[in-house]
């Protein structure tokens, strides 16, 4: 788990970066198959995409996700493993941003409708949660935990260095 904003920054940045890359490309090659110019329409449609799931995460769903998780889900034992409450805010975490991200996705392809959403959710989250929890989510966290221990080694060895 982030200890900080540049933690918190990094970790969403790596996690909504590689979300949204994935999901619109998985989505344009929905709409138009492996065209010639999925891999164009896939890159213009990102910038965008992430700016609102980058918002929707930090704003949004991630305050959401995370007050339900500890409120609701996660007990004492959970919280002795810290993989599980990882597991818990991340499976929150892709239902929201799916239900969001899919509006979103209707709402840009002009297709707005209960069944053009339903059927955009099914098709997002069997994708999106797996992707998270099995790709997505171990680099993420990989990179936050090597950061981390970057930062307690500097702190460890920062009195050292004023005692010299």
């Amino acid at each position: 788990m982030p200890r900080n904003f540049k933690e918190e920054a990094v970790f969403t940045a790596i996690m909504a970066g590689l979300m949204v890359f994935v999901m619109v490309c998985y989505n344009v090659v929905l709409v138009q198959g492996f065209t010639k110019g999925w891999l164009l329409a896939s890159l213009a449609d990102y910038p965008l995409g992430l700016l609102v799931a980058i918002i929707l995460d930090m704003l949004v769903v991630g305050p959401i996700a995370k007050g339900l998780a500890f409120k609701y889900i996660i007990n004492d034992y959970m919280k002795k493993n810290v993989i599980f409450i990882g597991i818990t805010i991340s499976v929150l975490m892709v239902l929201g941003m799916v239900s969001c991200m899919s509006l979103f996705g209707i709402i840009m392809a002009h297709n707005l409708g209960w069944a053009a959403y339903g059927h955009a959710w099914l098709f997002n989250v069997i994708v999106a949660l797996p992707l998270q929890l099995l790709i997505v989510g171990p680099i993420a966290r990989g990179v936050l935990g090597k950061m981390q221990a970057a930062a307690d080694k500097a702190k460890e060895t920062a009195p050292e260095k004023e005692l010299d």
